[in-house]
């Protein structure tokens, strides 16, 4: 009696291992899938940039920025390496993270002297791939931008806020710059010179 019953749930424990193997592992994640990418094929699909049939990014995954033409972005844990999305795991009384974010600081002080340096720029997001800034951090570059590309910091300031985004439905999360679209619209506004 006890061996068939055992057989039995051994059997009955397989056959739901295998079902439900089936159902959530195969048939609901292409379900899913298939109606994101009917409904929302751009997010399905990475949020992907393209310029002349070339992706050039995503909205969604932060790049390193460098030259002084361009906005900067938060810095990255990991390289801006999207197959490695990871926070540096460091706490905020690390003694390593103390001194790179003062060393960040120092560096980017001399841009705009005397001015509060954002938390943004010296301090890297969760997932170390943030495409976002926050306007203080977009403000705070304004200037090293303009005399860069030879426009005005009021003309920059116009295109920043143009590429500001709100707060999600009016009350979730925070203001924000999108760094590449932002550094596109100069590339596109302001084109380098040949």
């Amino acid at each position: 009696m006890k061996d068939s019953s055992l057989k039995k749930n051994f059997v009955t424990a397989i056959l739901m291992t295998v079902a439900t193997t089936v159902l959530l592992g195969i048939i609901y994640p292409l379900v899913v899938t298939g109606i994101a990418q009917v409904l929302f094929p751009k997010k399905a699909n990475g949020q992907l940039i393209e310029i002349n049939g070339k992706v050039i990014g995503s909205h969604i995954i932060g790049q390193a920025f460098t030259g002084e033409r361009y906005f900067h972005s938060r810095p990255s844990a990991v390289g801006y390496d999207a197959t490695n999305s990871n926070g540096s795991q460091l706490g905020p009384t690390n003694q390593k993270l103390i001194d790179r974010v003062k060393g960040d600081v120092a560096g980017a002080q001399p841009q705009n002297p005397g001015a509060r340096v954002p938390i943004d720029l010296v301090t890297a997001s969760a997932s170390g791939l943030d495409s976002d800034i926050t306007p203080d951090a977009a403000e705070f570059q304004v200037a090293r931008v303009a005399k860069a590309r030879g426009a005005s910091e009021d003309v920059l300031r116009k295109v920043v806020a143009e590429h500001t985004a709100g707060r999600q439905f009016g009350f979730l999360g925070e203001p924000r710059v999108n760094v590449l679209e932002l550094n596109l619209a100069l590339d596109e506004r302001f084109p380098p010179a040949k």
